[in-house]
């Protein structure tokens, strides 16, 4: 991917597409076509198509996606299901059309079964029931790997498509109600200790087990797969060791310096009961994680603490 090469982010002001941007600029790539959602609706395929026939970019880092937490999921899934299916299927066929050289998905470690064996290997996609609460989501995302694969059998169109697991930091969205669980608890204890209370609710039992991975290590691996992987097959992108939300919440508590009392509200479902990523086939490329989760929490807070009021509302995708 050369340095003047004309790249596409979908989604460059979500989590994963500022970090993505940040990257490829950090690199020396200038030459970057970027649309927010008021310039472009990438739902619309008229309008995608229009895009695309105009700007004829030459690689696309797929990063646009409805996303949330297990509220918005159980809230919102015809919102989920239908959203990711329209944005992926007109930015897929809209970049093969177009002479798109290569393709960047990504999906998500929830659209694997949930009892899938311990770590999840990229070929247990497919081998068991999902999930229920994100059931939505993971059938779009199922959806779009699907696409990529039978665009690459039967057009020859490169596309490649990567499994993160649970992302965070700066530029996360720390809505409530629809926010995974780092920016929901770092929101929830920064704002027990400035009120001054002694109590924080965490959703579940506290048992579930989670591997979470910096933004910035996705970038990282997203621009050190467009570079060097051309394969069919998914690749999982973790770091390959999980904590629990007990840990994490006394963690988070740690980091923002809240040190009253964490009560676990057993009512509120526990989703998935582990998710941890097989990441072998990555790291045997060569590529490994840079970020631990303490430093990346610190960094994460860091940057809620100086954008609270623009945080509150935040959005990804």
């Amino acid at each position: 991917m050369d340095k003047g090469a004309k790249i596409y982010v979908a989604g460059h002001r979500g989590l994963v597409g500022s970090a993505i941007l940040r990257r490829l600029q950090a690199e020396g790539y200038q030459n970057l076509v970027l649309r927010t959602r008021k310039e472009l609706d990438l739902t619309d395929q008229r309008a995608v198509y229009r895009f695309f026939e105009e700007e004829r970019p030459e690689y696309v880092f797929l990063a646009a996606a409805k996303v949330g937490g297990i509220l918005a999921n159980a809230t919102y899934p015809a919102d989920f299901i239908r959203e990711n299916l329209l944005i992926q299927t007109n930015v897929i066929d809209a970049a093969y059309r177009y002479g798109v050289k290569k393709l960047l998905f990504l999906g998500s470690s929830c659209i694997y079964p949930k009892y899938a064996p311990q770590p999840m290997k990229e070929e247990y996609l497919l081998t068991g029931p999902l999930e229920p609460t994100n059931e939505a989501y993971a059938v779009a995302k199922i959806a779009g790997i699907e696409m990529v694969q039978a665009y690459r059998r039967q057009y020859g169109f490169n596309g490649i498509s990567l499994m993160p697991t649970n992302l965070y930091g700066p530029g996360d969205n720390f809505d409530l109600e629809t926010s995974h669980v780092i920016p929901a608890l770092l929101r929830k204890f920064h704002e027990a200790k400035v009120s001054g209370r002694w109590e924080v609710v965490v959703w579940g039992t506290g048992t579930p087990r989670r591997e979470f991975l910096h933004v910035d290590d996705l970038a990282d691996a997203a621009l050190f797969l467009m570079r060097h992987y051309d394969g069919e097959e998914i690749v999982n992108v973790g770091v390959g060791e999980d904590i629990s939300i007990r840990e994490l919440a006394e963690l988070i508590a740690k980091v923002v310096g809240f040190r009253g009392k964490i009560v676990y509200d057993t009512s509120k479902p526990d989703g998935t009961p582990r998710k941890l990523l097989d990441v072998s086939r990555l790291f045997s490329m060569g590529w490994r994680p840079r970020i631990p989760l303490e430093e990346g929490l610190r960094q994460t807070y860091a940057w809620f603490q100086a954008h609270v009021a623009e945080a509150r509302g935040a959005r990804g995708g």
